[in-house]
């Protein structure tokens, strides 16, 4: 089966309220392709990697939480930016971007996803009363140390996290936000957290947890942003009966 791209981008569109939320780039469809769509390639972000891979699996949209044009970046079409929408356009594929939006959904979003993956209980936002905070709240279903939980988020995002903090203290009360969202750290620890959990870490944030006496896990921006663009990608092949597959471009950080 397939699906008129337009109809498939108003459905994505209007399921992430994307015109509703104030971002960083232009949120829905960044490059037109074809008209109909039967075939959907997800990925964290847009890189060459994973466009040649769409053009490999013929691939009608590729759709990704990193996508392109970015407030500040330089707007001249060369180099690498040339090369990945030369590609696009050639192959006559589409690219459907959402960045916050796929991070606060509630059921599809990134921060939710990962929290199912991860045991943690949502028990509400890092910044109560903020109806668009992007990072959550919660507890471990069961207590344990942070050694513990380090080798949890091992398991499951097939990467080492970095910690700081004792490794045989118990945490249970836990905070979290995808991607580079380390300033979170702050709301963590004036929500009284035990710990807090984002995918990067920055010079000052080993400070701000040692002197907070909140533990922090750095687990990957694309380890913890993948699984928000794969729940989307499976739900859009369920709803409209279309093919779909995740191709996990390996990512260091």
């Amino acid at each position: 089966m397939s699906i008129e791209l337009n109809e498939l981008v108003r459905y994505c569109d209007t399921l992430l309220q994307s015109s509703t939320i104030s971002d960083y780039c232009p949120n829905g469809l960044q490059v037109e392709g074809r008209g109909r769509v039967q075939r959907i390639l997800c990925g964290v972000t847009a890189s060459q990697a994973l466009l040649d891979e769409a053009v490999a699996w013929q691939a009608d949209l590729v759709l990704v939480h990193h996508g392109y044009f970015w407030k500040g970046e330089d707007s001249r079409i060369r180099g690498i930016k040339k090369r990945r929408l030369a590609t696009l356009l050639q192959h006559d594929i589409s690219l459907l971007a959402y960045h916050l939006p796929l991070d606060v959904h509630p059921v599809y979003g990134n921060n939710v996803q990962l929290a199912a993956r991860l045991g943690l209980e949502i028990e509400g936002s890092l910044e109560p009363g903020n109806p668009r905070s992007v990072g959550l709240a919660g507890r471990l279903k069961t207590p344990m140390s942070l050694a513990d939980f380090a080798a949890t988020v091992a398991r499951v995002l097939g990467r080492e996290p970095l910690c700081i903090g004792g490794e045989q203290q118990q945490i249970e009360r836990i905070g979290w936000c995808t991607g580079a969202a380390q300033g979170y750290i702050e709301q963590a620890a004036e929500l009284g957290l035990d710990a807090y959990l984002s995918g990067e870490i920055s010079e000052p944030t080993v400070h701000s947890a040692r002197e907070y006496g909140v533990h922090y896990i750095a687990a990957g921006h694309h380890a913890t942003e993948r699984y928000g663009v794969q729940s989307l990608g499976e739900h859009l092949a369920q709803h409209f009966g279309l093919e779909w597959r995740f191709a996990d471009i390996d990512n260091p950080v």
